[in-house]
């Protein structure tokens, strides 16, 4: 039976979020990472087969081609992509070696402000695949069947796939240091910066 499956993984990013050269023509800031890992049993204890990644990434192709491979900032349980939610678009995805890589452009949505102040901000996210197919046991993992369907990538705040966390994307940042929030006090005001940004505020 088919069902959603979520997988995450820390998302470094490859480019320097703030710099000029890392904008999109439309302005919006760009970064690059690590999209997902083929063939390892991850924190959710799948296993994704490199068959199935390759044919569901070329299949994913013509939405990034159409401008229309949108993400959104947490999970929700669907396989729908809710668009007042959508924070991010994947413009371009390569392969090297076993790891699924992507450029990503984060959009001037309100879930795409959130994700560019909370990596501003020095709050590692991770990104996370979304996707619809069944499961079944061997050898003490979940292998992933051919009925898996790629539906988009999300960010997320806890990773389940190795090495898909993003780390701050500014220089002013410390470098090479994976940050991990406990105290979400930080998170929270940023939030209530954002939305209550326009005179009124819907928060109490």
């Amino acid at each position: 039976m088919k069902q959603v499956l979520v997988e995450t993984q820390l998302f470094t990013p490859k480019s320097n979020l703030l710099t000029e050269g890392n904008l999109s023509e439309r302005g919006n800031p760009m970064v690059e990472g690590i999209l997902a890992t083929v063939e390892v049993k991850n924190g959710n204890g799948r296993y994704y087969s490199e068959h199935i990644w390759k044919r569901e990434i070329d299949k994913y192709m013509e939405s990034v081609e159409q401008k229309r491979a949108l993400g959104e900032l947490d999970h929700p349980e669907s396989s729908v992509i809710n668009l007042k939610n959508v924070s991010h678009n994947i413009t371009k995805i390569w392969w090297d070696g076993d790891n699924i890589n992507g450029k990503i452009e984060i959009l001037p949505t309100p879930s795409g402000n959130i994700l560019k102040a909370l990596i501003e901000s020095g709050i590692s996210v991770g990104v996370s695949s979304r996707g619809m197919g069944s499961l079944e046991e061997k050898g003490g993992m979940l292998e992933v069947q051919d009925d898996f369907e790629l539906l988009c990538f999300d960010f997320v705040s806890t990773p389940s796939n190795p090495g898909s966390w993003m780390r701050p994307a500014s220089k002013s940042l410390r470098e090479g240091v994976e940050m991990f929030v406990e105290d979400y006090t930080e998170v929270n005001n940023i939030i209530r910066e954002i939305l209550c940004s326009n005179g009124t505020c819907p928060l109490p």
